[in-house]
């Protein structure tokens, strides 16, 4: 796997989040995300952060705020090069410092989608849960819309340490009219801005 680029020589402890919600909502010329909290009761939270994606970027570069105002940065992600899409993307906190790298594993996402993350002290592959989901959602664009409704697909992604195979994230897509998530993170050691980062672009970068 691609490891991060170096990282300062006394690192903060992984910033560690269960689970969480995401919600999208498509406008014009944006994609807005809200990252929202995931009670113990299964119910919605405060906000934990917002982040917009601009579409046709010549770069890609995401950053999360800590309000819909967007007045305070808390952390980014953006593309290693520019048109270079299996480059990958490195995570930053809200000094710039790397904390993490995400990529989709072009060559084995044919038929069914796989991306690889990793972190301080941390390699995981993840892949679509289910090979007849991922042949099906390769054909979005060309299902049947009721007026200019979509129709809802659901598909999930399982994250697992590369080394031991233990579960290290999950991400499950909603039936709903706007794409709505729910993230499981069970391994500590993924920092949740990185498991943000990787659910935003699972959204917003999957059909490239």
């Amino acid at each position: 796997m691609t490891t991060p680029p170096a990282s300062p020589s006394s690192p903060a402890q992984p910033m560690h989040v269960p689970a969480f919600f995401v919600h999208q909502k498509v406008t014009m010329m944006v994609n807005r995300y809200e990252i929202l909290e995931a009670r113990p009761d299964g119910t919605e939270g405060a906000l934990l952060a917002f982040a917009q994606q601009r579409r046709l970027a010549f770069k890609e570069q995401v950053t999360f705020y800590a309000d819909r105002d967007e007045n305070r940065a808390l952390f980014s992600f953006q593309a290693r090069k520019v048109m270079d899409l299996g480059s990958g993307y490195d995570v930053l906190d809200g000094s710039g410092q790397p904390i993490g790298f995400f990529r989709k594993q072009f060559g084995k996402s044919l038929l069914r989608s796989s991306w690889e993350v990793s972190g301080r002290g941390l390699e995981a592959l993840g892949t679509e849960r289910r090979q007849s989901v991922a042949v099906l959602r390769r054909v979005w664009d060309f299902l049947p819309v009721v007026g200019d409704v979509p129709v809802p697909f659901v598909f999930h992604f399982d994250f697992r340490d590369a080394a031991t195979g233990e579960l290290v994230m999950t991400d499950e897509r909603k039936v709903s009219v706007r794409d709505r998530y729910t993230v499981t993170v069970p391994d500590r050691r993924l920092d949740f801005r990185v498991a943000a980062s990787l659910a935003v672009a699972l959204d917003a970068l999957q059909s490239r």
